[in-house]
């Protein structure tokens, strides 16, 4: 939705792009020409969006903790991650529906012949949005890593390298000149392939020794995964990058998205590992019993296997 903006805002908003000025004389430089300048916001459609997926969340997030209740501690590492990465969700929204968590940002929409300035569009950026990125690809990605068994040297760079990805796409929203915005959203999908590197090829190499059915759901999980992460940078390249679709059609795209990758991805992890409890990873130590006797932080990871035991 565009909203015309009166005079002295887009003045204030041209000195903010740091257009060019222009003087021949030791009189004050002005800008010659004052563009038009919208605003592009959302609509109540996309607000609603907002406020649907902020219940969702918390309605996952309740649902999380109660599974995570149902089982032994030692089992609860998935149930926690899972948990936290909806509750993250849920600030998030609940930040932008009440509109905490935006913020306008102006770019150049439109020029004449000379390079002058005709038009300015001033579009809402959802900055918490960026936000929850950041804190809960990473832990989604360590629940990835963790049941494929990878290392923790390559966990370590897979991590780094999707924070990377998150801080370069943010940067690349709030670039003042289009050409640093595609040069940081070039940066963010280098960032990307390493993670799918990371997740794809060397998961694949380390869950090859596992049992057979984890080696299914691994590789069923992780193909959803990234199918939807790879979503993501289309869709900013659409509509942050090319500006070709409208803040509404951004919040709705992306709703789906994080209801995707959040809550149906947590329900098909958790569900799952419930059923296979006895093939996937404990954590003992101090995750389950706190701190010892004698004072010492005691860490164990007990990975329990259903292969050919007495019992079957």
């Amino acid at each position: 939705m565009f909203i015309p903006q009166e005079i002295p805002e887009a003045t204030r908003v041209a000195t903010m792009l740091r257009l060019p000025k222009t003087s021949h004389t030791p009189l004050p430089t002005v800008i010659p020409d004052i563009p038009r300048i919208y605003y592009q916001t959302s609509s109540e459609v996309g607000h609603r969006a907002l406020w649907v997926v902020c219940v969702l969340m918390a309605l996952s997030s309740l649902a999380f903790y109660v599974m995570a209740m149902r089982v032994p501690v030692q089992k609860r590492l998935f149930h926690i991650i899972t948990a936290l990465v909806a509750t993250f969700g849920f600030l998030s929204y609940y930040a932008m529906a009440t509109d905490d968590g935006i913020t306008s940002h102006p770019y150049v929409s439109e020029r004449s012949k000379h390079g002058a300035v005709i038009e300015i569009v001033v579009r809402d950026i959802y900055w918490a949005r960026y936000v929850d990125w950041s804190l809960t690809t990473p832990l989604l990605l360590l629940e990835l890593c963790l049941l494929a068994g990878i290392n923790g040297a390559s966990i370590l760079i897979a991590l780094v390298s999707d924070v990377i990805m998150i801080l370069t796409g943010l940067f690349a929203a709030f670039a003042r000149d289009e050409a640093q915005g595609w040069g940081w959203y070039a940066i963010a999908c280098i960032a990307y392939l390493n993670v799918v590197y990371q997740v794809g090829y060397k998961g694949r190499h380390a869950i090859s020794t596992r049992d057979n059915k984890i080696r299914a759901f691994f590789g069923a999980i992780s193909l959803f995964t990234l199918l939807l992460w790879t979503a993501y940078p289309i869709v900013w390249g659409i509509a942050n990058g090319a500006h070709r679709v409208n803040v509404d059609g951004e919040i709705i795209v992306y709703a789906v998205l994080d209801v995707l990758a959040k809550g149906v991805f947590g329900f098909w992890l958790l569900l799952t590992h419930d059923k296979m409890a006895r093939m996937l990873p404990a954590v003992d130590g101090f995750w389950s019993h706190g701190i010892s006797h004698d004072g010492s932080i005691r860490v164990s990871l007990l990975t329990v296997y259903s292969l050919r035991t007495t019992d079957n």
